[in-house]
């Protein structure tokens, strides 16, 4: 794995071959609808495919259905456990900056907003918190788990918004890529992974290499099930992080979209919080985590809470020295942070099962420019994101 500009480029030009083939083919009979309606009553592993599903679309089940045969299950068992025990740090990332982070990649924005999460940025939240549980519980890949489909449908909803972009000319693909290209695909992973481990260690969160380690693999397996080529994934941390690094300085930069969607989760969490008194603190969040640069790309607005919010390593700092010094201030805290996620991701949900549909269309008004920011207007610092 390289992340030259060269190789990069590269993986630009690249989709998901089985992915994109099975809904090309699915399109290309009508039988899009019917494969949508049949499979909502597909959510557990081991569970019989229903009669009538397309022929294809059972062969593409067939060959995702299982995880990589490289799989470490030690490595995957401390990778649940870190999760558990930091659980409400990592949904706050996830929230606060890894999200924020799609943002700020003006062509990822973009492509964000031709899926309706311009205007319904609580149900991408709530399917990225949803996919994330499943993938954290101890049955992840065992019959009855709820992971694989789930990988399975999100695999062929990136394949879809490539086949609509594409076969409608709303895609300058001469300019921005493959939609959803190997590495868009790879640079997600690191959102959601290094990115993650970045915002945690930014909080004040004592992790050990061993944990981080194991949650970085963790999103390794994820990418193989998403359909990203593993030879081009950083095999290890410090690989990603160069790898992230690079990726983000290929391509950050303001967009409307993206002060667009930001607003849309600003909004979505200040009416999560209860009141208005601490509404500010959703953005002081934001601005501290991904940084000044960014979140004024983003129009993150600034409040007097931004200083405040500076305080919370010591206070997390104080809390992890409490469960440090005892086991049952341990055990409830604990407690605490799963029933925080499981309210949070309830209130996105609104207590409902997240469905992964192909979508049989995209936003009529969605218009793609085909410009990406010039790279000269900006020179990074060596660390971009969460600085």
């Amino acid at each position: 794995m390289t992340d030259n500009p060269a190789s990069m480029d590269a993986l630009r030009d690249r989709g998901d071959e089985l992915a994109d083939a099975t809904v090309a083919t699915l399109f290309g009979r009508g039988e899009v609808g019917k494969f949508n309606t049949l499979m909502r009553y597909v959510s557990t592993v081991g569970q019989d495919l229903p009669e009538g599903l397309p022929d294809i679309a059972r062969e593409y089940l067939h060959q995702t259905s299982t995880p990589p045969d490289w799989v470490d299950w030690a490595e995957m068992e401390k990778a649940r456990l870190f999760f558990i025990d930091n659980n409400v740090h990592i949904s706050t990332a996830l929230s606060f900056a890894s999200m924020p982070a799609c943002y700020v990649v003006p062509h990822v924005a973009k492509l964000l907003s031709a899926t309706h999460s311009l205007n319904y940025p609580s149900k991408r939240m709530a399917e990225t918190g949803q996919f994330t549980v499943y993938l954290m519980r101890p049955d992840a890949f065992e019959a009855g788990s709820r992971f694989i489909p789930a990988a399975q449908k999100v695999r062929l909803l990136h394949a879809s918004i490539r086949h609509h972009l594409k076969r409608e000319g709303r895609w300058d693909t001469a300019t921005l890529g493959t939609p959803i290209c190997q590495e868009d695909l790879i640079g997600g992973q690191m959102m959601f992974s290094i990115q993650v481990l970045d915002a945690l260690h930014r909080l004040g969160i004592h992790m050990s290499n061993e944990g981080a380690d194991a949650y970085y693999y963790a999103w390794r397996v994820v990418g193989a099930m998403l359909g990203v080529d593993q030879d081009h994934v950083p095999k290890d941390l410090h690989r990603a992080r160069a790898f992230s690094d690079s990726y983000m300085t290929r391509h950050m930069g303001p967009s409307e979209e993206g002060v667009q969607l930001t607003r849309r989760l600003i909004d979505l969490y200040e009416d999560v919080v209860p009141g208005t008194l601490f509404d500010p603190v959703v953005s002081g969040l934001i601005r501290y985590l991904i940084g000044d640069t960014c979140a004024d790309w983003l129009g993150v607005p600034r409040s007097n809470w931004d200083t405040v919010v500076k305080a919370a390593p010591a206070l997390l700092g104080l809390l992890e020295t409490i469960e440090d010094r005892s086991p049952l201030a341990a055990w409830a805290l604990d407690r605490v942070g799963h029933l925080t996620s499981m309210l949070e991701l309830s209130s996105l949900t609104r207590g409902r099962v997240m469905h992964y549909a192909i979508p049989e269309q995209l936003k009529k008004d969605f218009g793609v420019s085909g410009t990406i920011p010039p790279k000269s207007r900006w020179t990074p610092p060596p660390a971009t994101i969460g600085q």
